[in-house]
């Protein structure tokens, strides 16, 4: 008796949590033409919890993904190795569906709530501009795993991407636009994910956060764009240079405030690289020109964790080198929002950054219109 009505009770525990796993049950239909492998990789984090799962397709590219989740959640869905994603943004009980070509995932429609509808509706109403840059983005992606490198070729890549810059800038402002007109919705904190959360553009992260309105600022997205346009604006142009204390690779201690009254170059490179490289021979070639007693270089290498500073032949760099140890987790990486490399920043002898991710090759220039500016 005991036994039956144990198995009873087990029985009762299994059909009672197995409602509620179908109470916030989702499920994601795909229909993806032009696959290549089978498997599709799925992707989302479970509290803190980054989970990946493996799903297969069939022939024709159907498939249908189920999980359990307690809150809206991203999914993220990657075709043919990782070539391609799309997003897909699930509240518990929602059935989605998954429609498009694979070689094309920026126009892959996404439906099943108001956030993947608004979103969907935003690329149909953007459908030639996005499928142009793609195309133009596989050519350019084709092209330089050929090697191709003659003098036409060149051309056309730079014209294909003053194109892409182009597309980029229209879809931004009609992003802009869908905010403004939606000022409530999690599909505009989406959009403004976007196109605008980059150290590039602080003043336009900015101004569209202003159009928000009500509880949706509240949000986690909300919050978490609030405080990286913060982050990024006290290191944008025209900002006071943050505070820095550094320790060189002859073991001296250097600060920001040593730099007052001169221009400062700070160059974030890596010790393995062929941009950084490229870098460090351009700067030298910039650096015999400039009047010392009023330009320094500092170049900060924030990869030594991995590779010690001894590693790379650095002798012959005539500035001040700076093995951060600390790499992309140290203090001068997160004050200056550094976020690739190489990237130079340009400071004034005030202590304002006057240039951004300035090119090495353009190094030169930039201080001659900067010390034309604050003449």
């Amino acid at each position: 008796m005991k036994f039956v009505k144990l198995s009873i009770l087990i029985i009762i525990c299994t059909l009672l949590f197995s409602c509620k796993n179908n109470e916030n049950g989702v499920a994601l239909k795909g229909d993806i033409s032009s696959l290549e492998n089978p498997q599709v990789l799925v992707s989302y984090f479970a509290g803190d919890t980054l989970a990946i799962d493996t799903i297969m397709s069939d022939k024709r590219g159907r498939f249908t993904y189920k999980n359990t989740i307690d809150t809206l959640t991203v999914f993220s869905l990657y075709f043919n190795n990782q070539s391609s994603s799309v997003m897909v943004f699930a509240h518990p009980k929602d059935n989605i569906s998954i429609k498009g070509d694979a070689q094309l995932s920026d126009l892959i429609k996404v439906n099943g709530n108001e956030i993947n509808n608004d979103l969907t509706l935003f690329k149909e109403s953007n459908k030639e501009l996005l499928q142009q840059r793609t195309l133009l983005l596989r050519n350019l992606k084709e092209e330089k795993e050929s090697n191709s490198a003659s003098n036409n070729r060149i051309l056309a890549n730079a014209d294909e991407i003053a194109k892409i810059n182009s597309f980029n800038q229209e879809l931004t402002l009609n992003a802009e636009e869908q905010v403004k007109k939606n000022p409530t919705k999690i599909s505009s904190l989406i959009l403004i994910n976007e196109f605008f959360a980059n150290s590039e553009n602080p003043k336009g992260l900015s101004r569209v956060l202003e159009y928000m309105q009500g509880d949706i600022l509240k949000s986690k997205m909300g919050l978490n764009l609030k405080a990286y346009s913060e982050k990024i604006n006290r290191s944008a142009e025209g900002s006071s240079m943050p505070y820095f204390r550094l320790v060189d690779k002859s073991g001296d201690t250097i600060q920001s405030y040593d730099y007052r009254g001169k221009y400062l170059l700070l160059s974030f490179i890596s010790t393995t690289g062929i941009d950084s490289r490229e870098t460090i021979q351009s700067l030298k070639q910039t650096y015999r020109d400039v009047n010392k007693d009023s330009v320094e270089f500092i170049s900060v290498y924030i990869d030594s964790d991995i590779y010690p500073i001894s590693y790379i032949e650095n002798d012959s760099i005539p500035w001040t080198v700076v093995p951060e140890k600390k790499s992309w987790a140290s203090d001068i990486v997160e004050a200056y929002n550094i976020e690739f490399i190489p990237n130079n920043i340009l400071i004034s002898p005030a202590g304002i950054i006057s240039d951004r991710n300035v090119p090495a090759i353009a190094v030169e220039n930039a201080l001659k219109n900067s010390v034309k500016n604050n003449r």
